[in-house]
């Protein structure tokens, strides 16, 4: 008998690695979607006038194309800060709907490494969005925007409490991929 798919969601602090693990995963695992949703809301027309909006819209067309990917027998992964519940929630009802299974994955580093990892990655991509996210955070008091950031996932991580914890290793990439693989079971 086949394994149910996987909704796996992918959360954690900016700049912890979500997006490079779960393109790589994707990569390595064929036919699965990754399904990032700040690329999505880039999609979004006038999005940064409408922040709010574009971000549930993003969102909403996130759980749409998930749930037709998981129906078509493949796996989905998410790489998405989520300092609030509201979206986990949705995400794992809808693995229930479908009859998928829902992993839910953190990526974490001590609190000062992230906001160090974060402000570092805006500074030097060369990626466009990691570029208007930093702007973004830096007119909002940067660094104390985001250890409250942080502090919002430790909060949401404190209530789920299946939640799997992997350690982000800065400059350890396939050491960091190999743990998310062992908390994924494989």
């Amino acid at each position: 008998m086949a394994l149910l798919p996987r909704l796996i969601l992918l959360n954690g602090p900016p700049g912890c690695g979500k997006s490079t693990l779960a393109r790589r995963y994707a990569d390595e695992h064929p036919l699965t979607l990754n399904l990032d949703i700040d690329r999505l809301r880039d999609l979004v027309g006038a999005w940064r006038e409408h922040r709010p909006a574009a971000g549930v819209l993003a969102r909403a067309a996130a759980l749409a194309a998930a749930r037709a990917h998981l129906l078509a027998g493949h796996e989905v992964v998410v790489p998405q800060y989520l300092g609030r519940p509201e979206f986990i929630e949705r995400a794992a009802a809808l693995a229930t709907e479908v009859g998928a299974r829902f992993v839910e994955i953190v990526l974490l580093d001590s609190r000062g490494n992230a906001v160090r990892r974060f402000t570092e990655r805006s500074r030097t991509s060369t990626d466009p969005a990691h570029r208007e996210v930093g702007r973004l955070l830096e007119r909002a008091d940067g660094p104390a925007e985001l250890a409250a950031m942080y502090d919002r996932l430790l909060t949401v991580v404190e209530a789920r409490p299946a939640t799997r914890i992997v350690t982000s290793v800065e400059g350890d990439v396939d050491g960091t991929y190999d743990s998310l693989l062992e908390a994924l079971g494989g």
